[in-house]
């Protein structure tokens, strides 16, 4: 298996303010391209796309191609089952929604400190291997956003886990938060393949500070940014696949080519990337991957990641520049959302943050920065 795998979390859409509104005929030609190049892993998940990626799934891959010719993933979130009982009726929806008869990978989906004692007590893990000794999953796996010593916990209760879904990128490598490294080693220590998620960091790494850009661009001026990202995770010997939510066929053709046989990651790159990352890190004020699991269920309707990823682009700005097209952009986005000085601090957000951001004080910031209101 080649490997680049297609996330479909991030889907082209027909309207940027709406997770659902995916693009089915371009989506449909991307699929089509993604297999025509040899590439075979798709990823999918309850809530991706405002709940509209497994039928998205169906329409674009199921329905047009042999179930032989694709392995598709998908996964069980804490969030979305409370009962011995809900474990099957979401899994059953997911088997409707996408048509696909099975799944070749099926994950439990964020595992972190707060949701593993649920995946616990509703005995998620025997209940997965029940659903592969049925037939219905032929890997069984869980993706995972905490510290490599929880991780540690689980594998050695759960040895029967074949697999790990893991945040990894040059960036988050040696992250004291996000912990790639360590995570990644205590993987392999266990025996278990792994497959790479964020590994552009929703997007992060593909739209660098010029400073980094001009590093890498200096070494291989024809390269796209995201390729480093993405030949970074794929180097490391014990990933399987690294997927790549792709949004455009533009992204699309470009890591389908240079993964078709990508280049062996060398110590002279490696060693760019690590300066590359300082120089990230000089400049991103919020760490967030717009991965929207926080947008879901906010009573007030705030477009989180979108608020964080324009904050980010105006901390980017020359100190002395003031005014930019991003308090335009904000100012758009609050009359199709909730406002950031809208939120109630319910905390729902930061329960199912991957990341773990501390999203009410940041809401506040970017308050303070687009509107002048009090924080």
């Amino acid at each position: 298996m080649k490997k680049l795998g297609f996330g479909l979390m991030r889907l082209p859409l027909l309207d940027p303010n709406d997770a659902g509104s995916i693009d089915l005929e371009t989506t449909k030609k991307m699929v089509d391209v993604f297999l025509e190049r040899g590439f075979t892993y798709f990823d999918t998940a309850w809530m991706y796309c405002g709940f509209k990626s497994e039928e998205a799934t169906k329409v674009c891959l199921v329905d047009r191609h042999p179930r032989d010719s694709f392995t598709l993933a998908s996964k069980l979130h804490s969030e979305f089952f409370h009962t011995l009982e809900d474990r099957d009726k979401v899994f059953q929806e997911q088997l409707r929604k996408t048509g696909a008869g099975y799944f070749d990978y099926y994950l439990l989906h964020g595992i972190e400190s707060g949701s593993y004692p649920k995946y616990e007590e509703l005995d998620c893990f025997s209940w997965l291997l029940e659903k592969k000794a049925q037939g219905l999953v032929r890997h069984a796996g869980f993706s995972f956003h905490s510290s490599p010593e929880l991780l540690d916990e689980i594998l050695t209760k759960h040895p029967e886990m074949e697999f790990v879904q893991l945040q990894i990128n040059y960036l988050d490598w040696e992250s004291d938060s996000v912990q790639s490294r360590a995570c990644y080693e205590t993987a392999v220590r266990h025996g278990k393949k792994v497959v790479v998620m964020e590994p552009v960091k929703g997007g992060t790494l593909a739209k660098l500070p010029p400073a980094a850009e001009a590093l890498l661009k200096a070494h291989a001026p024809e390269a796209s940014l995201s390729s480093w990202a993405v030949r970074f995770a794929a180097s490391l010997p014990e990933v399987m696949v690294v997927l790549s939510g792709m949004s455009s066929m533009e992204q699309m053709l470009d890591n389908t080519s240079y993964m078709a046989d990508p280049a062996p990651f060398t110590a002279e790159e490696r060693a760019l990337v690590e300066r590359a990352a300082e120089l990230i890190r000089e400049k991103v004020a919020i760490d967030c991957t717009g991965c929207s699991y926080c947008t879901e269920g906010c009573p007030m309707h705030i477009a989180i990641p979108k608020y964080f990823a324009l904050y980010n682009e105006q901390m980017r700005e020359a100190e002395d520049k003031g005014w930019s097209s991003n308090f335009t952009a904000y100012d758009l986005l609050t009359r199709e959302f909730g406002k950031p000085a809208d939120c109630i601090q319910c905390g729902q957000c930061e329960g199912v943050c991957p990341q773990h951001l501390p999203i009410i004080e940041n809401l506040r910031k970017v308050t303070k920065c687009f509107s002048n209101e009090p924080d």
